[in-house]
């Protein structure tokens, strides 16, 4: 594939990305993480009241007579808004999903640094050993263990940086942190990264880095770079920042 279809497709990309950040029930859609107990509790947004019970959320008192259960991931559209069951190691969530949350309506845009070919890099993949966990803390302090994938040994601008990936079922991805983070973009950005051919090479496209969910609303959990992949380099390669509109106000999401 030439250079011009690389890019070709990185648009293609911006766009595809804009369209699910964007979207009614998109990334930015997200007014409310709740929390839930056993004790049924009413929540902001939500109708009825909510509790969990048995690996599942469940709804009381719903204006419709109705008692949903949801497990994770399940989804209940209720009104304009859109209900959602979360799970993080073991403990439940109500998401509340809406169109007219101010972290939606207030988004403009996305801003993405220009595409640059030399933001594509080889490395040199060495993988985990078989069982290896990395240890990953989120935004609101939640300590986790994920499945460590491995580590990419880079080049970036005569720099030797190392990448740490972890594994899930969609493949290999890193959360990164970079010179320019928190000051010209986001504090740390997420990459997906190729499957290494048979030799250990692998391809890495910086371009692609792409801004966390929590970026776009607070009420995401998303996971911070391990210490390894908080470079002194500056990646200026990706998605920058969301573009809120000049007196776009978000403290109303507390309040909603």
């Amino acid at each position: 594939m030439g250079e011009r279809d690389v890019e070709h497709e990185w648009h293609e990309w911006q766009r595809r990305r804009w369209r699910a950040v964007s979207a009614p029930y998109g990334t930015a859609a997200l007014r409310h993480t709740h929390w839930l107990t056993t004790h049924p509790t009413e929540f902001a947004g939500a109708p009825g009241r909510w509790r969990l019970q048995s690996g599942a959320v469940v709804g009381d008192s719903l204006p419709n007579g109705d008692s949903p259960r949801l497990a994770p991931g399940d989804e209940l559209e209720f009104d304009v808004v859109r209900l959602r069951a979360f799970e993080r190691d073991g403990s439940l969530a109500l998401r509340i999903i809406d169109p007219d949350a101010p972290s939606r309506t207030s988004l403009d845009g996305i801003e993405v640094y220009r595409f640059s070919p030399e933001r594509i890099v080889t490395g040199r993949f060495t993988p985990a050993a078989v069982g290896a966990t990395l240890d990953i803390t989120s935004v609101d302090g939640h300590a986790s263990s994920g499945v460590l994938g491995g580590t990419i040994a880079l080049e970036i601008d005569g720099v030797p940086v190392s990448l740490t990936v972890t594994r899930d079922s969609n493949g290999l991805s890193a959360v990164l942190a970079d010179a320019t983070s928190g000051d010209e973009s986001y504090r740390f950005r997420f990459l997906r990264v190729a499957e290494p051919d048979a030799d250990g090479a692998v391809v890495v496209d910086f371009n692609r880095a792409y801004l966390p969910p929590c970026a776009f609303s607070d009420e995401y959990v998303c996971p911070l770079p391990p210490p390894g992949n908080r470079w002194p380099v500056a990646l200026r390669a990706g998605e920058r920042l969301a573009v809120r509109h000049p007196h776009a106000d978000l403290s109303s999401e507390a309040a909603a």
